[in-house]
């Protein structure tokens, strides 16, 4: 068998074995992560999961995606606690910790991380509502004000009218 082969037999495996658990304990954001975390894995030069027992891996991708997207927390939803993952895949929970680290240090995934976050944690995320100009730290509705207080300002300059500027941009 070509080393090709193998990969694709054990993501293959992997994505099985996590779309369980998905099914039974979480939703079908998780599960498109699980399988977007699992392929990414599988293109990496020095392909992680072909060495170590899937279930470890199995069970520390859905550890490391819950980490980052509060899955521990019992005020989120839907919300496992590390045992439930570690019971289900029957692995040892200091071990799948570790192995999640692993995988979160690889991809460098973060709280809020852009490509690895559920809808629900994008949404909710707190910096949304900021952006960053020229080093500073400032909400978006402070910069919209001054962007509008600026287009009045323009306006009056101009000698253009609200309806005017309506005309114009039909």
């Amino acid at each position: 068998m070509s080393n090709r082969e193998l990969v694709k037999q054990k993501k293959d495996a992997l994505i099985e074995m996590t779309d369980g658990f998905a099914d039974r304990y979480l939703d079908e954001d998780y599960k498109i992560l699980c399988r977007k975390l699992i392929d990414k894995m599988s293109r990496k030069r020095q392909v992680p999961f072909l060495s170590g027992k899937l279930d470890i891996w199995a069970a520390a991708v859905v550890y490391a995606l819950g980490q980052i997207n509060f899955l521990f927390d019992k005020s989120s939803e839907p919300n496992v606690s590390a045992n439930d993952i570690c019971d289900y895949f029957g692995t040892r929970q200091s071990t799948t910790s570790q192995k999640a680290k692993t995988i979160r240090d690889m991809f460098k995934m973060r709280y809020f991380d852009e490509e690895f976050s559920t809808e629900r944690v994008q949404k909710n995320n707190p910096f949304n509502e900021f952006v960053m100009i020229n080093g500073l730290i400032v909400p978006v509705s402070t910069v919209m004000d001054i962007l509008e207080k600026k287009e009045a300002q323009l306006r009056k300059e101009l000698g253009l009218e609200d309806e005017d500027f309506e005309n114009e941009e039909k």
